[in-house]
């Protein structure tokens, strides 16, 4: 098969999968308007407000990623019994994707990130939210619904999207691991510190390099390449998991593989762009990469692939889901 016929199949592939996404679901609301003064109360701009818009955020940003890629994402997070919980489901209706993997919960927050621009630059941002871990109610409903889709559904792969918000702990994370792994549903994860060490035997671990640092209370100069690549092979060692893939930023992606593979370490340069706003670049990454997985890549592949939908999402204002003609013609042209 050709390169074309084969990528385009990939990604045609794409629509017969379904993709599990357990985590932090967020709404990020814009503001956007003008400014042309300066407060008299304190030496800060006023922003004249023109517009306002509500997106989906977080672990459901990465729902929209897997949904625009032509998989239907299956997410599965708490919200709050609140008008901005009202306000979600809402968001996901007009979206289309499912709200059974939802539990509502009448102690927290349903969390909300505002941020507000002026004159097309972000000035602020304010989040409202609350990120202790669920209560035992909250903990056991999650858990139920998780188990119960996955009795009666086909699901390709599960991703982890940890905001350090609490609806992840590591009783979830090892019942779901545990049930993955009785179904060989290949499970990644995009981490934050709270739960670092806790996704012992996952497929695909995403940290960035911060995430790797502060993850592993390690001090190492990011121009340490050899450094970072022994880092990287001792997390995967420490989470027994198949790949570690740590994004690089504008450097590239580095994939750490298990012993057992003949080529330990995999580095992929990141390409040119003209970056506008880093948000939501993560959780691009990770859906693709998880699709890439689920339809079975290399590790190059992989990296490849995901790396190249950061980068397009970057060239963006705000947080918006990869847009898969456009991934797939840079695939056909650089891969």
């Amino acid at each position: 098969m050709t390169k074309e016929g084969k990528y385009t199949q990939l990604f045609r592939d794409f629509n017969q999968q379904k993709i599990m996404i357990i985590g932090d679901v967020m709404i990020d609301s814009y503001l956007w308007g003008t400014v042309d003064r300066i407060s008299p109360e304190a030496p800060i701009p006023i922003v004249a407000l023109k517009r306002r818009e509500n997106r989906m955020g977080g672990a459901a940003n990465v729902a929209l990623n897997v949904k625009a890629l032509g998989s239907e994402p299956i997410l599965c997070s708490v919200i709050g019994h609140d008008e901005k919980g009202d306000e979600f489901l809402k968001l996901l209706g007009k979206e289309g994707i499912r709200q059974e993997g939802l539990v509502r919960s009448h102690e927290r927050l349903t969390t909300t990130k505002f941020r507000i621009f002026g004159n097309h630059h972000q000035m602020l941002r304010v989040d409202e939210e609350v990120d202790h871990d669920l209560s035992d109610d909250d903990h056991q409903e999650l858990v139920a619904q998780i188990e119960k889709i996955l009795g009666e559904e086909k699901i390709d792969c599960i991703i982890f999207q940890d905001y350090n918000k609490g609806v992840i702990s590591d009783g979830l994370i090892k019942r779901v691991v545990t049930l993955a792994a009785s179904r060989s549903i290949p499970v990644t994860v995009d981490p934050k510190q709270r739960n670092f060490s806790s996704f012992s035997g996952v497929t695909l671990f995403k940290p960035n390099l911060k995430e790797l640092k502060e993850g592993l209370k390690l001090e190492i100069p990011d121009n340490n390449q050899e450094a970072v690549i022994e880092a990287a092979q001792s997390l995967r060692k420490l989470l027994n998991c198949k790949y570690v893939m740590t994004t690089l930023s504008e450097k590239g992606v580095l994939v750490s593989l298990a012993d057992t593979i003949t080529e330990k370490n995999i580095f992929v340069p990141a390409h040119a762009r003209s970056v506008a706003d880093v948000s939501g670049a993560g959780d691009t990454v990770i859906s693709v990469a998880s699709a890439c997985l689920a339809g079975g890549c290399s590790p190059y592949e992989i990296a490849y692939i995901s790396n190249l939908a950061g980068g397009l999402v970057c060239e963006e204002v705000g947080v918006v889901p990869v847009n898969k003609e456009k991934l797939l013609k840079e695939v056909l042209t650089l891969l």
